[in-house]
This record gives structure tokens, C-alpha cells and sequence, in this order.
């Protein structure tokens, strides 16, 4: 990933705060600080689809965020401080979770529909849609992933050995 050229070539980026049965993203999020980069990171509004991305101001900051009930990481409902990333300069790299992908790009997601609605509003935004890389273990490429109109694809799925 460190070394991937988007990567290399992205300012603003979005990455999540891995379960324990996600690619574990702490050594991403530690370089993207380490290279002088801006990290931004999920917050989901629960009972709707709705999700913004809020800045971190350091790797350190994480250890101050709420856990909710999904036992994730996210800044507090009333923390207003933080940059979320359409209002500024949009973003140009998100890494995004996920349960299953195909090699064609689609993505099987918790079933919210999240990151698919905030890619719809990174569309809307003047820098435009930012490159999007799934990050997956190789057990989760599948044949083939079933999508509906909804479902935005993603750029790029890494895995082992891809």
C-alpha cells in the first residue's frame, strides 16, 4: 500500500479504523502521518446511510474517539472541530473496507450502503471522485459480487498476492 503510486501521489486521504476481521490499517494511518499527509477517517450516522469523513489531527488522536455500539471508533455526534473533507478540499484516495469484492471492482459492504452514498457526494464536489482502493485478505475475492444500481465500484481491490 505504502509504496502503491496513488498512494504516493494523494494529499487528502480517507482510510477506516479496521475490526479485527478487516486488513488492520494502524501502519497506514502511522505513514500517513509520517509523510506529512491529511487523514481523514469515518463517522456514520447510525439509523441512516450517512457518513462524513473527519480529519484526524495525528495517529495519536485516535485514542480520544468514542467507541459506539458497532465497537468502531468515531469521533463523537458533538464533535464539531474537525474538517470534514467535502466542506474542505475534497478528497483524492480513499482505502475502503469491505466483506467481499470481485475482481471487476464490485464490493459486498455491511449492507448500509455508506461509503456508495459518500462517493455519490464526492461526485458532487468540485475536486470530483477520489480513486478508491479496497483493501482485502485474498479469502475475500469472490467470482463474482452481487451489486444493484446503488453500488458504486471500486478502482482497485489490493490483496495478497493480487
Amino acid at each position: 500500500v505504502i509504496g502503491h503510486p496513488k498512494y504516493q501521489e494523494s494529499r487528502r486521504i480517507a482510510i477506516f479504523l479496521s475490526m479485527p476481521d478487516e486488513i488492520q490499517t494502524d501502519e497506514i494511518i502511522q505513514d500517513i502521518f509520517k509523510q506529512g499527509k491529511e487523514c481523514f477517517i469515518p463517522r456514520y450516522k447510525p439509523h441512516s446511510n450517512h457518513m462524513d469523513m473527519l480529519k484526524l489531527s495525528s495517529a495519536e488522536d485516535i485514542s480520544s474517539l468514542a467507541l459506539t455500539s458497532w465497537n468502531i471508533l468515531q469521533p463523537s455526534d458533538d464533535d464539531s472541530a474537525r474538517e470534514e473533507a467535502l466542506v474542505g478540499g475534497g478528497l483524492d484516495l480513499i482505502f475502503m473496507p469491505g466483506l467481499g469484492f470481485d475482481k471487476k471492482g464490485n464490493r459486498l459492504g455491511r449492507g448500509k450502503g455508506y461509503y456508495d452514498t459518500y462517493l455519490e457526494r464526492c461526485m458532487k464536489h468540485p475536486s470530483g471522485k477520489p480513486y478508491t482502493i479496497a483493501l482485502a485478505f485474498r479469502e475475500q475475492i469472490c467470482e463474482s459480487v452481487p451489486v444493484t444500481e446503488n453500488d458504486v465500484q471500486v478502482d482497485e481491490v489490493l490483496y495478497e498476492d493480487c
